[in-house]
């Protein structure tokens, strides 16, 4: 039961009332998504360091899982460019056993994070940070694709796998450029930028791999073609269970993380656009377990990581998608590709694939909002941002993510800090002007202090530091501005309050908030200090002080 109310695949709603128009709307919106996902999945599988049928796998089986379990209606899920990086990586350092683990780990800690319903964690996560790496990947797809497209000849014995080593290698190697190869990146390039100009139907993606095949198919030029570098298997995924082991399992605990976060992110990214564009609400913990079932099915059948493709799912709803369906046929259509027409994709030239990536790099880098940032958010925001993308760029996303968010949490931590504070109000029946505008009159030998702000382990020396008069018969501690309490503040509190009352001062605790009160409570500091002591506002508890006063 408490499972069902947690997974409820939006695919059961959404075909209440399903008719023959809405069918027709779907059936065409799922075959221009797989238009534009077909030459997609081949180039990110490559830029994955896989064999480009791989990418076809994903698109399919993860596709079809996540389209029948997901949360959201319209969104397509597939190879995506945030894991080329990582996921060559993880081939380059582990092999296609180490990838497959590493997929399946990724789909248990995401099938786990819808369970724990972590979905609406997710926004936890800084908006500098989630720029940061995106532009950060974007640029390592960039310097990826320069030997291809600039169609170089790396020296024999070149390790190049680090973003660092293929610029060197890049650098190296420039004297080798080929301008035939150079020439027909350009020109599918150009068609790239063009075509949607030109007609946004049909996605330029295709038009440019049908152009360079034609191209390099009838002038003879000397340009890679996917057939010379990598052996293509046409025909259905086939199960592969992978060797595992306790060591392999420990080596990829990182790297599944991330890509587990990384999968959760950019989905639930992706349900959140798509939301706005039909006006319906995504079911984020759902969506999360459909993510883990995607990538669990997509590493056993030979795939690499999935996540929710943002630009696909944009297409898919502007050409008339409104359920799962349309994902459901943009999976079949891939399928049919894989089967009967995998075998030509070999004839795809290289620098081609480069250029379709530098676009899918262009369109990723959110360059707009990075310089945005830069020009207007605060300097802590901004050092966060550059650190994590250079982190990605210079060593990987895991170590940008990891040191990113530490960063961003040391510098919301001293952020807080520096906001809370304590106010001393007047004394010796001086009127003061509360924050309310009244008018209050603080008894004498009281000392009225406000605190502003949680109090909290990063401030809690503010809270040691209230001075204690030799002459002060009462102290108010006027808590109404403070959410939270931790132990380290509550330490703090419990030194102040013992120091007065060596003093024979009498502490009264003004407006404390629930979160404070049951901090407090729970402690046993409430009972030490007496339920009288603790009064519902300052009138209250400048009436008790003055009582006080005369008393002494």
């Amino acid at each position: 039961m408490f499972l069902m109310k947690i997974f409820e695949p939006k695919i059961v709603t959404s075909l209440k009332g399903y008719n023959g128009k809405k069918l027709a709307n779907d059936l065409i919106a799922g075959l221009i998504v797989a238009i534009i996902a077909l030459p997609l999945s081949i180039a990110l599988a490559i830029a994955s360091g896989v064999t480009p049928e791989r990418g076809l796998y994903t698109a399919v089986v993860a596709g079809f899982v996540i389209a029948l379990f997901g949360g959201s209606r319209v969104n397509i899920s597939g190879p995506t460019a945030a894991f080329a990086t990582i996921v060559a990586g993880i081939v380059a350092t582990h092999g296609m056993d180490g990838l497959v683990i590493a997929t399946i780990m990724a789909g248990i800690i995401l099938i786990l994070m819808g369970i724990c319903k972590f979905g609406v964690l997710i926004k936890y996560i800084p908006y500098t940070i989630t720029t940061g790496f995106t532009s950060g990947i974007a640029l390592t797809i960039v310097i990826g694709q320069l030997k291809d497209f600039l169609g170089l000849t790396f020296a024999e014995g070149t390790h190049a796998v680090e973003t660092v080593e293929k610029v060197e290698a890049v650098a190296e190697s420039f004297s080798t450029v080929n301008l035939e190869s150079v020439l027909v990146g350009a020109i599918a390039l150009a068609i790239l930028i063009i075509w949607p100009k030109i007609n946004k139907k049909i996605p330029g993606s295709l038009i440019a791999v049908v152009a360079g095949v034609f191209i390099v198919k009838f002038t003879g030029l000397n340009v890679n073609t996917i057939g010379d570098l990598y052996e293509i298997n046409a025909g259905l995924p086939k199960f592969d269970m992978p060797s595992i082991s306790f060591d392999k399992i420990s080596a990829l605990i990182s790297p599944a993380f991330t890509i587990a976060i990384l999968a959760g992110i950019e989905s639930l990214l992706s349900c959140v656009v798509s939301d706005g564009m039909i006006h319906d609400k995504h079911n984020s913990n759902t969506e999360l377990i459909s993510q883990g079932l995607g990538n669990i099915c997509s590493g056993l059948f030979g795939g690499i990581p999935a996540t929710g493709a943002i630009a696909r799912t944009a297409a898919n709803v502007k050409n008339g998608g409104r359920t799962p369906i349309a994902g459901i046929v943009h999976v079949l259509v891939l399928l049919l590709v894989l089967v009967v027409l995998m075998p030509y994709a070999k004839w795809i030239p290289m620098p081609v694939i480069a250029a379709i990536l530098f676009m899918v790099a262009y369109n990723m880098c959110e360059w707009r909002e990075f310089v945005e940032i830069c020009k207007t958010a605060p300097k802590s925001d901004i050092m966060v941002l550059v650190l994590t993308f250079v982190l990605t760029v210079v060593f990987d996303l895991v170590v940008a993510i990891e040191i990113g968010l530490l960063v961003a949490a040391i510098l919301f931590i001293k952020r807080m800090a520096d906001v809370s504070r304590v106010r001393t109000w007047k004394t010796a029946d001086d009127k003061v002007t509360d924050d309310m505008g009244r008018l209050k009159t603080v008894p004498s030998a009281t000392k009225v202090y406000e605190f502003d702000g949680p109090m909290f382990f990063a401030n809690s020396d503010v809270v040691s530091s209230i001075p204690v008069c030799e002459d002060t018969k009462v102290m108010i501690l006027r808590m109404r501005n403070v959410p939270a309490l931790d132990v380290s503040a509550l330490k703090a509190l419990e030194e102040v309050y013992d120091h007065c009352t060596n003093k024979q001062i009498t502490v009264i605790f003004s407006h404390v908030n629930k979160q404070p009160m049951k901090v407090l409570k729970k402690s046993g500091f409430f009972d030490k200090v007496g339920e009288n002591y603790f009064v519902k506002n300052i009138d209250e508890a400048l009436k008790m002080a003055q009582k006080i006063c005369e008393k002494k």
